[in-house]
């Protein structure tokens, strides 16, 4: 089985411009998620999908992989369907299953790479899967960075949201979860979901994985056992240097 992880990552994020290439314990963050990522032995290869050539040479430099695309892309899902097809081409290949792990996820450990994918390996059903992580306060529940997730019996998703749901329930011994960004597909939901049209709660939300809901079809969770803080602010930045620092 042919698996491939891409990274896509872009300089212009509204909340924190040249947020890729921000300076982590010494390295550009991207390159903590490069590095990281590429340790898991299930991956047949690591690639950044970007639309900038300063992340992209960087990358190129330290010997990694990355694919140019387009810079009209609203969703991390469909840039990374325009990296699988331009790789496969170059390549002559076609890979099975594709991983999605954002770039701003420098916490990634290589075992959550295999947590993700379980629920591919072992259910042919399973179109796309997405970690599911502990939320660890009430400050972490109100956060409109951090995405909430419900599930339903299942561990299917039930929705997701910027907002805290359900509706005041840290604390009160009811499921918190939070969405973290790595999103294994298979090959072809993958190319499926880009000719999805965008549908009304995915943009509301800005979250990728409504528009899987919202066409009846469903996203397995995966529950992680490591912690995780993802970048969205230089306040989270910090956060994850002294987390990092202290070995997590």
């Amino acid at each position: 089985m042919k698996i491939l992880a891409l990274i896509p990552a872009r300089m212009g994020s509204s909340r924190f411009p040249g947020k890729p290439m921000a300076a982590l314990l010494g390295k550009p963050m991207i390159e903590h998620v490069y590095r990281r990522v590429a340790q898991n032995a299930a991956l047949t290869l690591t690639a950044v999908a970007t639309c900038d050539r300063e992340i992209a040479g960087h990358i190129d430099g330290i010997g990694g992989v990355s694919v140019m695309t387009s810079s009209h892309h609203q969703r991390a899902a469909d840039r990374c369907a325009e990296a699988l097809e331009t790789l496969e081409q170059q390549q002559q290949c076609r890979y099975d299953i594709v991983v999605m792990v954002q770039g701003d996820e420098p916490m990634t450990h290589p075992e959550m790479i295999s947590e993700a994918l379980q629920p591919l390996l072992i259910d042919p059903t399973v179109q796309v899967a997405n970690l599911l992580g502990e939320i660890r306060s009430q400050e972490e529940f109100e956060d409109r960075n951090c995405i909430k997730v419900v599930c339903d019996l299942e561990r299917n998703a039930l929705y997701f949201s910027r907002e805290p749901i359900p509706t005041r329930a840290y604390g009160r011994d009811m499921p918190t979860g939070k969405q973290v960004c790595v999103i294994p597909f298979r090959r072809d939901f993958l190319l499926q979901y880009t000719r999805m049209q965008p549908t009304p709660l995915e943009m509301a939300e800005s979250i990728d994985m409504l528009r899987v809901l919202e066409h009846g079809l469903p996203v397995r969770m995966a529950p992680t056992r490591y912690s995780t803080q993802s970048v969205d602010t230089p306040a989270d930045l910090q956060r994850v240097a002294s987390f990092m620092s202290s070995g997590l």
